[in-house]
């Protein structure tokens, strides 16, 4: 017997439940937004969530840093009380000078103060570090130009001022730093200098506008 008197409402049924999905879906469509370019919004709820979480993040942190001081690493510091309650202590005129020498002259003379070979004079071993203080002092405050003999050999190149008026400006107590850690390090066995000392210099040669040469500094 044919089965097609009983299948026909199952056909019927299911035609008309494909019939209900594609009109729900039809609404569907019609009631989504129009796509936009861009990102959409945060909303305002998850954006308050996320600035109060930020904000108990860091007081977290700050109440427990476990005593944490960023200027526990700074030399100029010392403990509160320390020294009878004084702000800063003393600073190594060395590790002060070969802060200095480090960031602008070893670009010239190197780190190791072997210089460059027919460009730039050696400062280990050199007489001009080494010797009259009063020369190296007035080298730095003024600077040098044309020849000059380091060590029997013979360089030819200008070296800047770094006194103040200069381009870099160093103050008295820089300089000194400087020439102390020259006249002290790569086997240097010089005596330091003190910021006392350039002022002195500097006071003297105030009238002085343009570098030295080797001629006139072999009189100092």
């Amino acid at each position: 017997m044919s089965a097609e008197p009983h299948n026909k409402p199952q056909l019927e049924q299911a035609a008309a439940s494909d019939q209900s999905i594609q009109r729900v879906h039809a609404i569907l469509l019609r009631e989504k937004p129009e796509p936009r370019e861009g990102f959409s919004p945060m909303p305002l709820f998850l954006l308050g969530f996320i600035s109060a979480m930020i904000f108990v993040s860091c007081i977290y942190i700050v109440h427990y840093r476990g005593g944490f001081d960023p200027l526990v690493y700074d030399e100029r510091v010392v403990e509160p009380g320390a020294g009878g309650g004084a702000a800063k202590a003393a600073v190594d005129p060395r590790v002060a000078g070969k802060r200095s020498f480090t960031q602008v002259c070893a670009t010239c003379h190197q780190a190791t103060g072997l210089g460059v070979p027919s460009v730039y004079p050696p400062l280990a071993g050199s007489e001009w570090v080494t010797g009259s203080e009063e020369r190296v002092i007035s080298v730095l405050l003024h600077g040098l130009q044309g020849p000059i003999t380091v060590e029997g050999k013979q360089f030819n190149n200008n070296m800047p001022a770094f006194g103040q008026g200069s381009a870099y400006n160093w103050n008295d107590q820089k300089i000194a730093d400087v020439l102390t850690y020259i006249r002290s390090e790569w086997g240097n066995n010089a005596t330091p200098i003190t910021a006392e000392q350039v002022t002195a210099i500097r006071t003297k040669e105030a009238g002085r506008s343009k570098p030295w040469s080797e001629a006139e500094l072999q009189g100092k």
